[in-house]
């Protein structure tokens, strides 16, 4: 398993994702010709999640690329949830 994180912290959360899409989607392919048996996983704090990931744009990006999420909440650090 790999994990890219991403904080979502600046002005544009709309350009944030589309940065963290194409990296996401940059790493898979690289992890598929060196790694193959990693999978990778966008980590995403859960107020991130709540906010902006529930947007239908979002999802449906997320579903067309086959993004999985780990969703963690950033005050306690723990995983709330793997998102596939």
């Amino acid at each position: 398993m790999a994990v890219e994180v991403k904080s979502f912290i600046a002005a544009s959360e709309v350009t944030e994702f589309h940065l963290a899409l194409g990296q996401t989607l940059n790493y898979r392919l690289a992890l598929k010709k060196e790694k193959p048996e990693r999978i990778l996983y966008l980590a995403i704090s859960q107020d991130t999640y709540q906010d902006f990931f529930s947007r239908q744009f979002i999802q449906d990006s997320l579903k067309e690329y086959q993004i999985k999420l780990l969703i963690f909440n950033s005050l306690s650090q723990d995983i709330v949830l793997w998102k596939e």
